[in-house]
């Protein structure tokens, strides 16, 4: 909301709620439903839910859809009968105060020239809330969460995204337990935004040459907190009827679909800043897929002030942030030189370099005719500050991409780490914010990211802690069973299996977790290798185990659809009914559940594919613990006594070996430490041993873990010093 928004609504402040009309009533929801502020502070969560559990339950949690179902004479009767008056009239105040206070955060003090210049944030996907579904996983997610931290911290940013009007598909599994997709048009009018106007107070349109024609994108604004959120739209008059598809889909397509998205996100979204008045002090490239964006700002640079490409490309590299996700090859875009012409040929053109010049910057080896234009190989030649996001990560990309510099030993590779976190608020459970609240002191969430905050953990009562961990669980177990037992009857299941579906999985069993993205690599299938074993793990009478999978594959992805399906009919299985069950159609709302209520997450990638992993840290906020492969963030995170670990981080050369060891030390885990801890009661029943490691895993890593934290390593080990506001020597080449 800018400041006119503000001042418009601030005679609502001021009326008598016994003479406030339905309208103002309405319109102070509306505000509020336009902020995805909203989405992070549970009582405005709570407020929205109250108008009508069942309609918002319904509509994917949309409390602008919701509003629209609803005329203001019905929200106002609502509101009477459930005496939401004065918290409608609360929540409307805090969003204002927020919004308004900018001169009292942790950015404006610590953040200097970004003030006047702000962060240019792009990713291909934001993952905010599930409401608002252009997002896919884990990048995504890690996106939302960095800007929603940036608005809370009042770091000066920006972000740039696309509208994908039908977003990451639906998933379903069929008879045979076989993923298939589906995409829904995504209604504009019931998402939180507007189009971006430009100074001139009209709608922004920009305009991408290509050597086939002019690829048009219209602008979007919608607002995370204190942030602007930019996503660019192909669906407009002027383009062909496949281009204005364009944008439709995340990830979907071919070659060519991706690099003309990829087009549109880099330098559309660069001119698309400077058509909004942005003057942009930092550009911060979440991933290869906005690697573009920098050729568009050179190309300003020399038509603004004569600069030649050379001097305008090594100012611009200066304020070029680059962060890469993936070890996993496959998960680098690259084209071949024709696609490159046909997209970039006209702003090469403009640049006044050659083709081989442009392939070049793209390629480990410019003169390497074979070698194909590499995303994240410009990402890292076109900035001058590049992280990997865990320490792990970082080595691991110094040795993938070595070769850039081959003039350097690989210590000295210029690519260092900041390891991902998560936004505390999105991920946390009320009654564990309650909890907080009472035993980590006022003020707490203003700190969350400095450890000594959560050092106020081990004052915890262990009851207390397990009895809240126990009610969330219970809380899981309710909303899978409403789930799983939606699935059986879409399948047309008989009768007895439906209704056995609503009573599955047991309370008091240990409940263990595994979603993410079906790919092979992270082995959702390795405990296969011993399912008689396990088989007698889960059916233990005394000390049961239940597992609870989701996660989608994706489309082109055969073998991992094929793990779905392996999984999924463990059902099927007499020794695994009613012990594994797969949920559907994994989003932020099913993740939500998840990590807020298993005893154990689990976490098995062939290391060390997994570059980071966020979902593990989002357990650990809510009283859960990781039972993980020294990867990622777990392998900084480890300490031994804050969790479990599978292994001791090493594998061998052939994958057939490092598997096969990896799944017995995953049995032996499980079964001598997991379960041992588990059930080991004492006579009031708790689990003293396991809720010692439950305190240990919080105070350890929740501050260290958390997007906050995150952020302000952000700012100042490359925003700062890359709009010069700060010397540093991390990444700088």
């Amino acid at each position: 909301m800018n400041t006119t928004e503000i001042e418009m609504q601030s005679d609502l402040d001021q009326t008598n709620w016994t003479e406030i009309t339905p309208r103002a009533l309405y319109d102070k929801c509306f505000t509020l439903a336009h902020n995805l502020w909203w989405s992070w502070h549970p009582e405005v969560v709570s407020l929205f839910r109250d108008l009508d559990p069942v309609k918002w339950r319904k509509l994917d949690h949309n409390p602008i859809a919701l509003l629209s179902e609803m005329t203001p004479e019905e929200l106002a009767a609502r509101a009477a009968e459930m005496v939401l008056y004065t918290r409608i009239n609360q929540a409307h105040r805090r969003l204002k105060d927020y919004l308004s206070r900018t001169t009292h955060t942790w950015g404006a003090r610590h953040t200097g020239v970004l003030g006047s210049k702000p962060v240019a944030y792009f990713s291909a996907e934001f993952g905010i809330h599930e409401s608002v579904p252009i997002y896919s996983g884990g990048l995504g997610v890690l996106s939302g969460d960095h800007i929603k931290s940036a608005s809370s911290l009042g770091v000066p940013l920006v972000a740039i995204g696309l509208f994908y009007d039908q977003g990451y598909f639906k998933q379903h599994l069929d008879t045979d337990g076989y993923q298939q997709e589906e995409y829904l048009d995504t209604k504009v009018e019931n998402l939180p935004m507007k189009p971006a106007l430009g100074p001139d107070q009209q709608p922004i349109t920009v305009k991408i040459d290509t050597r086939d024609g002019q690829l048009l994108a219209k602008v979007w604004l919608m607002q995370v907190g204190r942030v602007n959120l930019y996503l660019l739209d192909c669906d407009v008059e002027g383009n062909s009827p496949q281009d204005r598809e364009l944008t439709s889909r995340l990830y979907g397509g071919d070659h060519r679909t991706r690099i003309r998205q990829e087009l549109v996100l880099g330098v559309g979204g660069v001119k698309a800043l400077r058509a909004l008045g942005i003057t942009v002090g930092v550009y911060h490239l979440n991933e290869g897929h906005s690697a573009f964006a920098p050729l568009e700002v050179v190309h300003q640079r020399m038509e603004d002030d004569g600069l030649t490409f050379d001097d305008a490309l090594r100012e611009i590299a200066h304020r070029t942030v680059f962060t890469t996700h993936t070890p996993v090859p496959a998960g680098h875009d690259r084209f071949d030189a024709e696609l490159i012409e046909e997209h970039l040929g006209p702003l090469r053109d403009q640049l006044g370099i050659s083709a081989e010049q442009l392939m070049g910057l793209g390629r480990v080896e410019p003169q390497n005719e074979s070698e194909s234009f590499c995303m994240t190989v410009i990402g890292l030649k076109l900035s001058r500050r590049a992280n990997a996001v865990s320490s792990l990560h970082g080595h691991v990309s110094r040795g993938m991409w070595a070769h850039l510099w081959p003039w350097r030993v690989e210590e000295e590779i210029p690519i260092g780490h900041i390891t991902n976190g998560v936004h505390i608020p999105s991920w946390l459970a009320f009654p564990m914010l309650q909890l907080y609240d009472r035993n980590l002191g006022p003020g707490w969430q203003k700190e969350m990211g400095d450890p000594a905050i959560w050092e106020g953990i081990y004052n915890v009562d262990p009851g207390e802690l397990w009895e809240t961990h126990h009610a969330l669980k219970s809380r899981l177990l309710d909303f899978i069973r409403r789930r799983y037992s939606r699935q059986c009857r879409r399948r047309n299941e008989e009768d007895h299996i439906v209704e056995g579906a609503r009573n599955i999985l047991d309370p008091n069993a240990l409940t263990i977790g595994f979603a993410r993205r079906f790919a092979t690599y992270k082995r959702a299938d390795l405990f296969f290798r011993l399912l008689d074993e396990l088989a007698e793990l889960v059916n233990d009478p005394q000390r049961p185990v239940q597992f609870i999978f989701a996660g989608k594959a994706h489309p082109a992805d055969a073998p991992g659809k094929e793990l779905i399906r392996k999984i999924s009919n463990l059902r099927r299985d007499p020794r695994f009914t009613g012990r594994m069950v797969f949920i559907e159609d994994y989003d932020i709302n099913v993740a939500r559940h998840l990590v807020q209520g298993v005893d154990i997450w689990l976490n098995n990638p062939r290391r060390p594919m997994e570059a980071s992993g966020t979902s593990g840290m989002k357990v650990v906020l809510n009283g859960g613990l990781n039972c993980s492969i020294l990867d990622g963030w777990w392998a900084e995170a480890f300490n031994g006594k804050n969790g479990f670990a599978i292994g001791n981080g090493n594998q061998h050369v052939d994958d057939e070996i490092t598997d096969s060891r990896d799944v017995e030390n995953l049995m032996d885990v499980l079964r001598n430490e997991v379960v041992s801890l588990f059930y080991d009661r004492d006579l009031d029943g708790l689990p003293r041993q396991w809720i010692e490691r439950m305190i240990e895993s919080i105070a350890t890593c929740a501050s260290r873990f958390s997007a906050h934290r995150m952020v302000i390593d952000y700012v100042e080990n490359s925003y700062l010093p890359a709009a010069g506001g700060r010397s540093s020597d991390m990444s700088i080449r």
